[in-house]
């Protein structure tokens, strides 16, 4: 069996915050807020997979009304639901992450950031897509308010 997940993320950039994107520190002036690190992109990661095994929402495994999850590196999140994952039989095929930032550019980083999920969801970095566009100067992404993040992730029990 074959199953599909998707999510989709956003949060707001303040300055002073740090900036990070699928366990990248990227240098910047203004960083997303979350309760967790807030990683975004992980963000993402980890509700794709939660969805694709019907499991609910990133709240409902990691509720941000938590002190256990405040501050905590986005990275264990997703290592705790891959334990969820092979519990269940299943293994990651592939998976199609977006990021929506206007500035910083992300092109230099983007290799990382592939390399980091794939280690995380056990999968060769081949089998890792992550993209980053911005907004065109438009909406909260263009005026540099939020960063938004996608993920499409395919799972298999074969």
């Amino acid at each position: 069996m074959i199953r599909i997940g998707h999510s989709t993320d956003v949060h707001r950039l303040e300055a002073g915050n740090r900036l990070i994107i699928g366990g990248v520190t990227i240098p910047h002036y203004k960083g997303s807020v979350g309760h967790s690190d807030g990683d975004c992109l992980l963000h993402t990661v980890c509700e794709s997979l939660i969805g694709a095994l019907s499991l609910g929402d990133l709240g409902k495994l990691f509720p941000d009304t938590s002190e256990e999850f405040r501050g905590i590196n986005s990275s264990l999140l997703v290592q705790q639901v891959m334990k969820e994952v092979r519990q269940r039989g299943f293994r990651v095929v592939n998976i199609d992450s977006t990021i929506y930032l206007e500035r910083p550019k992300l092109q230099q980083h983007i290799s990382t950031m592939r390399e980091n999920i794939a280690a995380l969801l056990e999968i060769d970095v081949e089998y890792v897509s992550v993209k980053a566009t911005t907004g065109e100067a438009v909406g909260i992404i263009g005026r540099e308010e939020a960063i938004m993040t996608e993920s499409v992730v395919l799972v298999t029990n074969d």
